[in-house]
């Protein structure tokens, strides 16, 4: 008897410190989750659609739907109305005191690379031309924007005057090797710079080069650099907001 009733009291711990089998929900979401965090599915990578989760798990559109909602507010994935749910690239930093190099800011988040070059123009400088380069008078400046991509998304939006005064080698550069920052990082010698850091909303024309909808929330950074007493180059990098960062690591002043 003492054996029997011994043997019951431990079938019952036994069974009682057994752990309840996930609901469908969390497996889903575990599943889904795993995939992501190990690296299998890699930023960018578009996820089974709604109806093949349906299909795939024997489940309702309201449990796939709720489990993608969850994976979304946990900036783990991006949904996009009529194209699907895509595996949302972690957000890239850039150093608000250095300036950084755009291929090696992509590559750090695992994506490849690449640059194009949508507009050109040599010109005389208008006014805002010399006020955004800080010139006294008139010259030439060659005026470019040029998108970035991480994978086949853009990345951001270049927009850059460089003073052909002072770099007069820039007008024969077609920058389909290099893009304009890291080939005059290269070539021109800087001795000053000066950031400008701001939250805008993307206007139309934002919007379509980085393809976002009209209003998101963006990250600006302007940029003037120096060569000596001369000005080099002013540059507008746009990101959006969502995707980027900005770090800076300081110590306490000293007397």
């Amino acid at each position: 008897m003492t054996s029997v009733d011994s043997a019951g009291a431990s079938n019952g711990s036994a069974t009682s410190a057994k752990t309840p089998p996930p609901s469908l929900h969390q497996r889903i979401l575990n599943d889904i989750r795993d995939c992501i965090l190990s690296g299998k599915w890699p930023p960018g990578r578009r996820i089974p659609f709604e109806h093949e989760l349906q299909a795939h798990y024997g489940c309702s559109r309201m449990t796939v739907s709720k489990v993608l909602t969850e994976l979304a507010n946990a900036k783990l994935i991006e949904r996009r109305r009529k194209s699907g749910s895509f595996v949302l690239r972690p957000p890239s930093q850039s150093a608000v005191l250095e300036i950084q190099d755009m291929k090696a800011e992509v590559l750090a988040l695992g994506l490849p690379y690449r640059h194009e070059i949508i507009a050109r123009n040599k010109r005389r400088s208008t006014r805002e031309d010399r006020d955004r380069l800080d010139l006294a008078s008139t010259g030439p400046v060659l005026a470019l924007v040029c998108r970035h991509f991480a994978g086949y998304r853009p990345f951001c939006l270049e927009e850059r005057l460089i003073n052909l005064t002072a770099v007069p080698e820039a007008i024969e550069e077609s920058f389909v090797e290099a893009p304009p920052g890291a080939w005059l990082v290269s070539r021109v010698p800087w001795s000053a710079a000066e950031h400008k850091i701001r939250a805008i909303a993307a206007d139309g024309a934002t919007a379509s080069a980085l393809e976002i909808t009209p209003g998101t929330a963006c990250l600006t950074i302007e940029r003037r650099t120096w060569r000596a007493e001369r000005s080099v180059t002013f540059v507008r990098l746009t990101y959006p907001g969502y995707e980027h960062e900005l770090v800076a690591r300081f110590t306490p002043s000293r007397s």
